[in-house]
C-alpha cells in the first residue's frame, strides 16, 4: 500500500525534484531553527555586552567586546545559589507529592474501579475549567490558617491537586493490558504490589512526562511564589530576579535569567528520549 505525500515518487525521482524538495525542506528548517534558537542567543549574548551597548539603537547582533562578568555579578549580587536551592527544594517536594498522589489516585479511578468512579472523575476534570487566579485566595487563606506562610510545604500541598496529570495518567492506565494484571493477580500479587511490580514499570514513559510537567510548573511559576514567600531568604529564582532587579544593571538581569534556565534546560535534554516516548506511547495506544 503506497502512502500519499505532498511530492509523488515520481517527482523525488527525477534531480530537479530531488534538488527542489531539499531545498525547501532545508530551508524550512533553518527558519524554524532561527526562530527558535535567535532568542536563546539573544539573551545569552546580551549578558555579555557592555550596559552601553545592550541599550544602543540599532542593536548589534555580537557582542563588540566579550564580557563575562555579567555572569559573575549576577551569581554574587542576586545571590542565585540560594535562591536556585530554594527551587530546587520546592520543585522536587511538589514533583514527588504529585507524582505519588496522582499516580494512586489515577490507578484506583483506572484498575480499582470504586463506586461513583465516573462522577469523581469529571468532578476532578471539571476543576479545569475554573481559572487559577480564581483560586489563589482561597489557597493562601488555607495556608495562612495551617501557619505553612514561608514554608516549601505551601508549594508542595497545592501541587498534589492537579487535574491534567491525573488524567494523564489514568488514560495510559486504562491502555495497559489487563491479561498482565490479571496473571499477576491469580499469582497472589495485592493491589499495591501490582501497582509497584507492575504497573509503574510499564509507565516509566508517561511518568517522565508528567514530572516534566510538575516540576516546570513549580519552576516557573511567579504569583503563589510570590504571595507565599514573604522572607526574601526562602524566595525561588522566579520572585527572586523580580524582587531583586530594582538596582541590578540590565546586562547582570540578564545574565540572572540565562542562569536560571539552565536546570530546566538541561533536564529536557537529559529526558528528552523519555519525554518523546511518553508523549507517542500516550497518541499510540488503543
Amino acid at each position: 500500500m503506497s502512502t500519499r505525500t505532498l511530492i509523488s515518487p515520481a517527482v523525488l525521482a527525477r534531480p530537479r525534484g530531488r534538488a527542489l524538495y531539499w531545498s525547501v525542506f532545508t530551508a524550512v528548517v533553518l527558519l524554524f531553527a532561527l526562530a527558535f534558537l535567535f532568542p536563546v542567543y539573544w539573551m545569552v549574548t546580551g549578558a555579555m555586552k557592555s550596559p552601553d551597548e545592550i541599550a544602543r539603537t540599532p542593536p548589534t547582533l555580537v557582542p563588540e567586546r566579550w564580557h563575562l562578568g555579567g555572569y559573575t555579578d549576577a551569581w554574587d549580587l542576586m545571590q542565585l545559589p540560594q535562591h536556585l536551592w530554594n527551587t530546587v527544594v520546592q520543585a522536587a517536594g511538589a514533583w514527588a507529592c504529585q507524582l505519588v498522589f496522582c499516580t494512586a489516585a489515577a490507578y484506583a479511578l483506572s484498575k480499582l474501579r470504586p463506586a461513583f468512579g465516573k462522577l469523581i472523575l469529571g468532578g476532578i476534570l471539571a476543576t479545569l475549567m475554573v481559572p487559577a487566579q480564581a483560586l489563589v485566595v482561597p489557597k493562601y487563606l488555607t495556608v495562612a490558617d495551617l501557619g505553612l506562610l514561608n514554608d516549601p510545604v505551601a508549594i508542595w500541598l497545592p501541587a498534589v491537586a492537579n487535574a491534567f496529570n491525573l488524567y494523564l495518567l489514568k488514560r495510559f492506565f486504562d491502555q495497559l493490558p489487563r491479561d498482565v494484571l490479571e496473571a499477576a493477580e491469580i499469582d497472589g500479587a495485592g493491589k499495591l504490589r501490582i501497582l509497584w511490580s507492575i504497573v509503574l514499570p510499564m509507565s516509566r514513559p508517561v511518568l517522565g512526562v508528567v514530572s516534566i510537567f510538575a516540576l516546570v510548573a513549580v519552576w516557573q511559576d511567579f504569583l503563589w511564589p510570590l504571595m507565599v514567600f514573604s522572607d526574601t531568604d526562602k524566595q525561588p529564582i522566579s520572585v527572586a530576579l523580580v524582587q531583586l532587579s530594582q538596582n541590578i544593571q540590565l546586562t547582570v538581569l540578564i545574565a540572572a535569567m540565562v542562569i536560571a534556565s539552565i536546570p530546566m534546560v538541561a533536564l529536557f535534554l537529559v529526558f528528552q528520549r523519555h519525554i518523546i516516548a511518553g508523549i507517542s506511547a500516550g497518541s499510540t495506544k488503543g
